[in-house]
């Protein structure tokens, strides 16, 4: 598959899989939770999907809600997508944002001193 090709897929899986965790996944108010980036196999038979739960304290409670539904998630995603095969989906946390955070706030300090 082409890289562009690829983009195109990973970014279809993510706004698909963006609609049906928002609709299937009952979450707290005040709880975000967003897919970041999606990395699917070169043989289309697996999909990463990266995830970040604002706050972190939520993190483990959303992956075990995710991954008992994970299922009937892929169910859905089977039936919106017109492909075959459809990747198996995987959930992982994403900690770029936290790292990110923690970076930019080393810098500030460096910064005042």
């Amino acid at each position: 598959m082409s890289q562009e090709r690829a983009k195109r897929f990973n970014e279809l899986i993510k706004i698909e899989l963006g609609k049906i965790i928002f609709d299937f996944l009952d979450v707290k108010p005040g709880v975000l939770v967003t897919i970041t980036r999606v990395i699917t196999a070169p043989n289309l038979f697996s999909a990463v999907v990266f995830i970040s739960i604002y706050p972190d304290n939520e993190t483990t409670e959303i992956f075990r809600k995710l991954n008992r539904l994970v299922y009937q998630i892929q169910q859905l995603l089977n039936k919106k997508l017109k492909i075959r095969p459809v990747p198996k989906i995987i959930f992982k946390q994403d900690t770029n944002p936290e790292e990110a955070s923690e970076v930019e706030k080393l810098i500030k300090e460096i910064k005042e001193k």
